[in-house]
């Protein structure tokens, strides 16, 4: 395999330099290649590895003359070369070297991002651990529903960035595809072994059956995982923000020391990466529609998708990036709120029992409807109260009583009975 020059950066990846660096990348490998194989000197292959550079401000000067990027290129790196430059590009079309040199940014971003996804599964894993006992309110609906705990939150978390990982390690599959097969895919002007010699060289599989391009769906697949990579993040920040509303608060953005909320009320302690990650998810599952219009292009090929692609690669893949250490940092620090759970859970007298008790009356012979009927009177009779209390108003009832004991009854609100199922899903998640 040809040696790259691999930036620790995402954004750095997606810079022109690092762009021509792949293309020249493809060109020498397919040289190689073509060297391997007979149809070229390997002495002018060796010269053409020592020599053979570019520069960036020079090939944008050529670019402006010859309006085409690729023989603003080649102009360039074979003002380096010589007359070896002669056996550069033998054979292949632009789009040999662009989708090819594309399919190594794309894999070189996926490494990044699955590195990030990495420190992000080991974030949330940490505070599941610290958390697997703090009880909290479930809520559906955004009313509350039945006690959870924030582990168990934090265990959805996990599982769905488990699933993103396993998701981007099979895209990497996907989208580590070259070609070179001329200029609409027919090897008419280059030996297929040729593809095959120089896709292994990069690290690459031959596509199957090019056009004059890689087909787009392959790209748009790449997109779509990313959108929903950053679905997830956002899920986890409109969740934190809404358990971050003043109402609520059982959990906080970390805010510094000397940090401002407002410009005018200065007790504000506002959401605000969280709101950031919000509307950043946006933005990449535009780009993955932008992807998706890419796929159809004319015949063999047309350039639609070619001005679409400069801008949604670097977009995506540095915001999904950014993304992904906002969101690691912001669940590392985050503050959590045990007391206020305790709190919301427990208002108007343990309402979020109801259904403990329902079913303890109906197992001692009740009728489901007559318990529920019990049951849904008392809680709607608490409920929005500021004095409201269930758990009082259940254990006067006489139709309760007559089938209920006072320790029967204490049993239903105790809220481990929810809870006591909970290990099976953290073993199967190593938490």
């Amino acid at each position: 395999m040809i040696e790259r020059y691999t930036l620790p950066e995402m954004g750095d990846l997606w810079t022109e330099t690092y762009k021509l660096k792949t293309w020249l990348d493809v060109e020498i490998a397919v040289c190689e290649a073509q060297a391997e194989l007979g149809y070229i000197p390997k002495e002018a292959v060796e010269e053409i590895k020592a020599k053979a550079n570019f520069d960036l401000d020079r090939v944008l000067e050529i670019e402006a003359e010859v309006r085409h990027d690729m023989i603003a290129f080649l102009t360039n790196v074979n003002e380096y070369v010589g007359d070896a430059g002669r056996y550069i590009h033998l054979g292949l079309t632009s789009s040999d070297v662009l989708d090819t040199a594309l399919a190594l940014q794309l894999v070189a971003s996926l490494d990044v991002l699955l590195a990030r996804v990495e420190d992000f599964i080991q974030a949330i894993r940490y505070q599941a651990q610290q958390h697997r006992y703090t009880v909290m309110i479930g809520r559906s609906h955004g009313i509350h529903a039945e006690p959870i705990t924030f582990g168990f939150k934090l265990a959805g978390w996990l599982a769905e960035m488990l699933r993103n990982r396993e998701r981007l390690c099979s895209l990497r599959k996907q989208i580590s595809v070259g070609k070179i097969s001329g200029a609409v895919g027919t090897y008419a002007n280059i030996d297929p072994k040729i593809e095959a010699i120089s896709c292994q060289k990069l690290g690459l599989e031959p596509d199957t059956a090019s056009t004059q391009v890689i087909s787009r769906d392959r790209h748009a697949e790449y997109l779509q995982v990313l959108a929903l990579v950053t679905a997830s993040i956002e899920r986890f920040a409109v969740e934190i923000r809404n358990l971050q509303r003043t109402d609520v608060l059982e959990v906080e953005e970390f805010f510094s020391k000397g940090q401002k909320g407002s410009s005018a009320m200065p007790h504000k302690r506002n959401p605000i990466r969280s709101e950031r990650l919000t509307g950043m998810a946006r933005i990449v599952r535009g780009h993955a529609i932008a992807a998706l219009e890419n796929v159809a292009l004319w015949h063999e090929r047309d350039i639609s998708h070619s001005s679409v692609e400069r801008v949604v690669f670097p977009d995506a893949c540095i915001l999904t990036h950014f993304m992904l250490v906002e969101i690691t940092d912001l669940v590392k620090h985050l503050l959590v709120y045990p007391q206020n759970m305790e709190r919301n859970m427990n208002v108007y007298g343990g309402v979020v029992f109801s259904q403990r008790v329902m079913l303890a009356l109906v197992q001692k012979g009740m009728k489901r409807e007559d318990a529920y009927r019990v049951v849904q009177g008392c809680a709607h009779q608490a409920w929005n109260k500021t004095d409201g209390n269930f758990r009082d108003l259940i254990c006067k009832d006489e139709e309760v009583k007559s089938f209920l004991s006072p320790q029967e009854l204490e049993d239903c609100f105790d809220a481990k009975h929810h809870l006591r199922n909970l290990e099976q899903i953290y073993q199967k998640l190593g938490i």
